[in-house]
């Protein structure tokens, strides 16, 4: 029995991913998946996981990285051994919501280094934000001189994390 069968939303091949994962055939999917684990995994390695020349899987993985499929490559950091240990989730509302207000306000979010994510979202705010630092003494100061003085912010709500469940999963590629 498939791990997923017991959900009701089991993610099928020919499901509304379908379109955007049209040009990847099932070791293409076997590939990625691999890749999730372990972006390190030396050529050889995955060729033989795959059941396929070396040569050939690397033609495949170059292919998929040239058509966006792998955006990069990076390291999981521990962030509690590099001192940050709180996890907050900020919901941001903004005082207008004009094109240039959402402009002004994206631009220097993405200029803040505590800020891992931030989401435009539909809903009873507008942005957010999930960031990173040491403690609530540092995350409130974060709050009133990062967060609170970017463009067009009227109103903040936040989440801190007690315990992360689930993080970094994998994308379900097939």
């Amino acid at each position: 029995m498939d791990k997923f069968e017991i959900l009701p939303y089991k993610i099928r091949k020919q499901d509304r991913y379908s379109k955007l994962m049209t040009s990847i055939d099932n070791i293409d999917r076997k590939i990625l998946s691999i890749l999730q684990g372990d972006g390190r995994i030396a050529n050889v390695e995955l060729a033989e996981r795959i059941g396929l020349s070396p040569t050939s899987v690397g033609e495949r993985l170059k292919r998929l990285q040239r058509d966006g499929f792998v955006e990069g490559y990076g390291a999981r950091l521990n962030p509690q051994r590099l001192g940050l240990g709180l996890l907050v989730f900020v919901e941001v509302m903004l005082d207008k919501t004009t094109p240039d207000v959402f402009e002004r306000f994206a631009k220097a979010v993405r200029l803040a280094p505590e800020v891992l994510e931030c989401h435009m979202v539909a809903g009873g705010f507008d942005y957010l934000v999930k960031a990173r630092v040491a403690d609530m003494t540092s995350y409130r100061r974060f709050l009133g001189e990062v967060l609170l003085p970017l463009p067009g912010v009227r109103e903040t709500r936040t989440y801190a994390v007690m315990e992360e469940v689930k993080r970094d999963a994998p994308l379900p590629v097939g």
